[in-house]
């Protein structure tokens, strides 16, 4: 891919000069009315994305919601694609500020306090209606626009840079972290509405504790043991298993997010016809339920065999959580993101969100029972639950992020520093 040497505010320009077409009157497009309809007509898309995802967002939808008709919409923006990049754009501009906002400060600790302090402090005032809400990066990917995904890239490195510590750091490792620090950031949207936005600033010095000192008691040692994968179907040699139709599935909605992964696209993946499909499931929506069911199997699988062999917090949450990052680094056994819930229909999503807050209760379970037993620090269990979801959920996409990581190196790139603690290292 080739990065363009855009900041975010160029980008962003870049994109609107190429989304709205000119205006009818001259001079229109400098007009308070037009930029005001143009920043209402990205909210309602913003709203509507982080609910439905890119594919499930309508013109008409967005439109309706503002009194329009959808060429009111296609006055400022030419299509869905364009809309959407644009939203995306005013995201990365928010974190584009935030990571410069940070990189004032002198050292690699004092940076990722800033950022994480600034981010916390830009949810609560979108909380408290002081600030838009920008959209989730659930589905750039799904999206797949050059100009986005080279801003993206851009912040990515500009994130990176932050981290850097004064020695210097192997490029690999410096990405697995960069990337579960922005995914914990973005995560932080699926668990901070059990807060009052006026917890926010605590919630934050909470999360840099666990991210700076890690999670493990004075004197732990990093050596994460194994643990036997779960069980999976495999069917008969020569045959089409359930497992290779939740395979398939949950690979294309990590991907192209749950609008994206049609049944042809299903069926291709797989080289069989859509009747061979019908024929072993009997509609999508069960399949993706599947995949979720899944997932969360594979997960609860982890948590109760981690408890069940070893007799400490430390070493339970090690190995469940390393287990957990390898599934999803190996390829073998890809966990079904679960930032693909806001794609699917609503009817969907009360129940699955339920059922992946248990995930997080299990972990803060096995955080007390570590805090109790003396292997683990006293730290916020509730966020530090949340804090590991989200590590194991954005570890779907590590090796993207991470060229060259694999399921053997990943407990160390990634889930060490969670675990012992950014920039510091353990004994």
């Amino acid at each position: 891919m080739v990065v363009v040497k855009y900041r975010g505010r160029d980008l962003l320009n870049l994109i609107e000069s190429q989304a709205s077409p000119e205006p009818a009157q001259p001079g229109a497009r400098r007009t308070k009315k037009f930029h005001a309809r143009r920043q209402a007509i990205l909210a309602s898309a913003t709203e509507a994305m982080n609910r439905k995802g890119v594919r499930g967002m309508t013109l008409a939808e967005v439109a309706g919601k503002l009194g329009l008709v959808p060429t009111g919409v296609i006055y400022y923006f030419p299509n869905k694609e364009a809309l959407a990049a644009a939203c995306f754009m005013k995201a990365i501009e928010v974190y584009d500020a935030l990571i410069a906002e940070a990189a004032e400060e002198r050292t690699p600790q004092a940076r990722l306090g800033r950022l994480l302090r600034g981010h916390f402090r830009f949810r609560r005032e979108v909380a408290l209606g002081l600030a838009e809400p920008v959209a989730a990066f659930n589905d750039v990917r799904a999206l797949d626009d050059p100009t986005v995904n080279a801003a993206f890239i851009d912040m990515f490195r500009r994130a990176r840079g932050l981290l850097t510590p004064d020695d210097g750091a192997e490029r690999t490792t410096l990405n697995a972290e960069t990337h579960l620090v922005l995914s914990l950031l973005f995560w932080a949207g699926v668990w901070l509405h059990h807060y009052d936005p006026e917890d926010f600033e605590r919630a934050a010095e909470r999360s840099l504790d666990i991210l700076l000192h890690g999670l493990g008691a004075p004197g732990a040692v990093w050596s994460p043991p194994t643990l036997p994968p779960a069980p999976r179907d495999t069917g008969a040699a020569g045959e089409m298993s359930r497992e290779t139709f939740l395979r398939a599935a949950t690979e294309l909605i990590n991907a192209q997010g749950y609008m994206g992964a049609s049944v042809e696209k299903i069926s291709a993946r797989l080289k069989v016809t859509k009747g061979s499909f019908y024929h072993h499931n009997d509609a999508k929506d069960d399949l993706v339920v599947a995949c979720f069911e899944r997932t969360l199997d594979i997960m609860r699988h982890a948590q109760r065999a981690a408890c069940e062999q070893f007799d400490d917090g430390w070493t339970r949450l090690s190995a469940a959580t390393t287990v957990l990052v390898e599934h999803q680094v190996s390829g073998n056994a890809p966990l079904l993101r679960i930032s693909a819930l806001s794609a699917t229909p609503e009817a969907m999503q009360t129940q699955l969100i339920r059922r992946f807050d248990h995930v997080s209760v299990y972990f803060a379970g096995m955080i007390s029972d570590g805090i109790a037993d003396g292997s683990l620090r006293p730290v916020d269990a509730t966020i530090a639950a949340h804090m590991i979801h989200g590590a194991v959920n954005a570890a779907a996409e590590l090796s993207r992020w991470a060229p060259g990581v694999t399921a053997e190196t990943a407990a160390d790139l990634y889930v060490r520093p969670l675990l012992t603690g950014m920039l510091s290292g353990m004994d």
